[in-house]
């Protein structure tokens, strides 16, 4: 063998034996984290972000925002409840700052992450619930779950926050025809555009966030009934199913116009899910909050966020 073969057969044997030897560590490191992660009692969560080893969820009941660390499971309240706020989706930006849907209240919160100081509240008219958000093309973008419009908050340069009056609604039209019950729900961005779904007809669908058109995703006859929170991770899309009590794993294409259904993460025991809403990805899992909406709240009801894997 010549000099330049066995240095190529010295550097092969290198790499596979670094990768022997990293996969068992990188699987002991993601089955070493909490597999529950405790909310506090009468929180009712309902939208979770990440960012590494940070968790951020929000409440229902007085859009109070918990953050925890992945990797220990403790955590603190880091935005105070306030008597008539609701927290419901929540989506970190690349500048640090926190941005909350407030569901009926018509409003969209935006906080520093490290401190949870509240730089400000874009106020909108004639919405009915604000689910969801995301930002793709220099705005950020909330489902309006019962009117047929997306909330739209244009972002300055480098992300500089306007102000409230900036703030503004934009008429999804295309395939989608919004009917009785809950409809866009979940939203997350991807190559310019936005992905939601749709919970009440199980639905997805593809929209260009200048003009509104929302175009169907086919995948394949699939459903995604009770679709809630989206996470997308490259071409995979993460949709939770909420009253199904799993996680459905599509493979999206490379226009984003056709999905293909992977497999479904059920619970891993029984209880251990519990009507979860929205998930983020972080730390090589999968996390997802239980908004147990079949129970009725109380102060004292236990709430949680549930560690699953990225596959089925």
């Amino acid at each position: 063998m010549s000099p330049s073969l066995r240095r190529l057969a010295t550097v092969i044997g290198l790499i596979l034996g670094l990768s022997v030897a990293l996969a068992p560590a990188v699987s002991a490191h993601t089955s070493d984290l909490p597999a529950t992660i405790d909310l506090p009692a009468g929180f009712q969560p309902e939208g979770i972000e990440s960012s590494g080893a940070h968790l951020y969820a929000g409440s229902l009941a007085d859009g109070s925002i918990w953050t925890a660390n992945a990797r220990t499971g403790e955590g603190h309240v880091l935005v105070p409840g306030v008597t008539g706020n609701v927290s419901v989706g929540l989506h970190l930006d690349r500048w640090g700052r926190l941005w909350v849907a407030g569901g009926p209240t018509g409003t969209i919160r935006v906080y520093t992450a490290r401190t949870g100081e509240l730089l400000q509240t874009y106020t909108f008219t004639g919405t009915g619930f604000l689910n969801d958000l995301d930002i793709a093309r220099n705005a950020v973008y909330a489902t309006d779950s019962v009117n047929q419009q997306l909330a739209v908050v244009p972002l300055g340069r480098h992300g500089k926050l306007l102000d409230p009056s900036a703030a503004h609604t934009m008429k999804l039209r295309g395939d989608i025809t919004y009917t009785t019950g809950f409809n866009a729900n979940g939203i997350a961005a991807r190559n310019g555009f936005l992905i939601l779904v749709q919970s009440n007809t199980g639905l997805l669908f593809r929209v260009n966030p200048r003009s509104g058109i929302a175009r169907s995703i086919d995948t394949g006859g699939y459903l995604v009934n009770n679709g809630d929170g989206l996470e997308i991770s490259g071409r995979t899309l993460y949709v939770v199913r909420n009253a199904d009590n799993l996680v459905a794993v599509l493979r999206l294409s490379n226009r984003m116009r056709h999905a293909k259904l992977i497999g479904e993460i059920a619970s891993p025991a029984p209880g251990v899910l519990d009507f979860p809403t929205t998930a983020t990805k972080t730390l090589g899992a999968l996390w997802v909050v239980n908004a147990r909406f079949s129970t009725p709240p109380t102060p004292t009801t236990e709430y949680w966020i549930t560690r699953l894997p990225l596959q089925p």
